[in-house]
């Protein structure tokens, strides 16, 4: 397979495929990994949806972390071939043995039929690759949520995760495992010490790699994009057939990651995927963690993250309103400036946020929970798993005697912007905590929003559920702890 021409920056970008070091040159910043795989002979990566919903391009990429390598399924498809610098890349075509022989995934698909048509099986193959290299012994919820991402037509989930019980039943010791040290040696043999510059096809890539970096990089482009996990970035390039002609790359800064813990505050770096951030919310905040796990599949929460989220400022953003109501902020940079902003204060009109030229999320600050606080948010969507959210409201009442004494209530998808509750707030705040006062809230809330009908919901829908949800919470509070647990959930 070829590695591009000799066009472009002098810089390549480097990672680690097939036990060597790979060297990219001249290939356009705005090429996704399928597209690059497929140009260069490698078919088996299949194109599906090119959005990163159907799972037919699952790859693995490989990184260091604490002495160990760490492999996590992604969407090849809104993947840009420069985010895998510093990485280790793994495709279908690289699981078999020496003369062939199959990987013990690939053999358990093929005792347990698991294949129909065949089209998706090799991005099913990729997941259960990654869930096999994860550490513990998968239960079937485990095996769902990392196949939850990968779609069969012909219905063929039941021996799929029949094949994912069998090979991850024993001890996992497969070639990947002999030979990782060999390939963490590689990965630290292309560790950079300052970022990435990358140029070809008259775009540019930038990929720093440390906060200083960024924030230098952004004074000189400040009009540059924003490159996170590229989950809605890159749908610009996939769907919209944009050209991105600057792109930021946040994923290997230093420290932006991070997820610290404090006595009044839990700090999530704005570049920390979901999936590393969502043990320390779900320790929290459980039901913040719960919409989290319907948010995207495994190959999204691998990849995108809450800073994403929120500078994306959509609407129906899946975490704006948990945090909203949870009275978070956000810690904003640049140059060497920075400053703390009420997440009330960032929204500002549809798409439009209080971040100024040059300037970027630094890490979101959200408040621990108080004695009192009642907490809970509900996501409604024609399907359940990773589907746009037509509604999306969190509520955080505060009583104390049987009387609110503080209440936040926050929606998604009922307004140009993720948006608080005011009236509704209002009519619970020094109320008895009853059905008198939950009904009076409810009829403010229909005065808080004016929603727009659209493909996913009619505006009279989303009052009618805005409405429901808060008569839920209310009476999800009532109940028993595990009756409580199935009107929140549903399970």
């Amino acid at each position: 397979m070829g590695d591009g021409d000799s066009t472009g920056s002098a810089e390549p970008i480097r990672f680690v495929h097939r036990g060597r070091v790979r060297e990219i040159r001249g290939v356009d910043p705005n090429t996704t990994v399928l597209n690059w795989l497929r140009a260069g002979g490698l078919t088996g990566t299949k194109e599906g949806c090119a959005e990163g919903d159907c799972g037919a391009c699952t790859v693995v990429v490989g990184e260091a972390a604490g002495g160990r390598l760490c492999y996590r399924a992604v969407n090849a498809c809104i993947q840009f071939v420069p985010a895998l610098d510093g990485k280790a890349l793994v495709t279908v075509e690289d699981l078999a043995g020496a003369g062939g022989a199959l990987h013990p995934v690939q053999r358990a698909m093929v005792e347990q039929h698991a294949s129909q048509c065949g089209f998706c099986t090799p991005g099913f193959v990729m997941s259960l690759f990654a869930l096999y290299r994860a550490p513990g012994k998968p239960d079937r919820a485990r095996i769902n949520d990392a196949i939850a991402g990968n779609l069969c037509r012909c219905t063929g989930y039941r021996p799929i995760v029949n094949a994912a019980l069998v090979a991850c039943a024993g001890a996992r010791n497969d070639e990947f495992l002999r030979a990782e040290a060999g390939t963490l040696a590689l990965l630290g043999s292309i560790r950079r010490e300052r970022g990435l510059v990358y140029e070809a096809a008259g775009r540019r890539f930038y990929a720093p790699v440390s906060e200083d970096e960024l924030a230098a990089a952004l004074l000189r482009e400040p009009a540059a994009r924003i490159l996170a996990g590229g989950t809605d970035l890159a749908l610009e390039v996939t769907k919209q057939h944009r050209d991105l002609d600057t792109l930021i790359h946040v994923g290997g800064v230093r420290g932006l990651a991070d997820i610290e813990e404090s006595a009044s505050h839990l700090e999530i770096g704005a570049a920390a995927p979901y999936g590393d951030a969502m043990a320390a919310i779900a320790a929290a905040y459980p039901e913040f963690a719960e919409v989290l796990r319907r948010l995207g599949s495994e190959q999204i929460r691998n990849v995108a993250t809450m800073g994403g989220n929120i500078a994306n400022a959509s609407p129906i953003g899946d975490t704006p309103p948990l945090l909203l109501a949870l009275g978070a902020s956000v810690v904003l940079r640049k140059g060497a400036a920075r400053r703390e902003l009420a997440l009330d204060d960032f929204f500002l009109a549809y798409r439009k946020t209080a971040l100024a030229p040059g300037e970027f999320i630094a890490r979101i600050r959200i408040p621990k929970p108080r004695a009192g606080l009642r907490f809970a948010a509900y996501k409604v969507s024609k399907r359940f798993d990773q589907d746009i959210s037509a509604v999306c409201g969190a509520f955080a009442v505060e009583t104390g005697g049987g009387i609110v004494r503080a209440a936040r209530v926050a929606f998604g998808g009922m307004a140009a912007t993720p948006k608080r509750a005011a009236g509704c707030e209002a009519a619970l705040t020094g109320k008895p905590w009853n059905e008198a006062t939950v009904a009076a809230a409810a009829a403010a809330l229909e005065r808080d929003f004016a929603p727009i009908s659209d493909m996913r919901a009619s505006a009279r829908y989303r009052t009618a559920v805005a409405r429901n949800l808060l008569w839920r919470f209310f009476r999800s509070e009532a109940l028993p702890p595990a009756e409580a647990h199935v009107l929140r959930y549903g399970t």
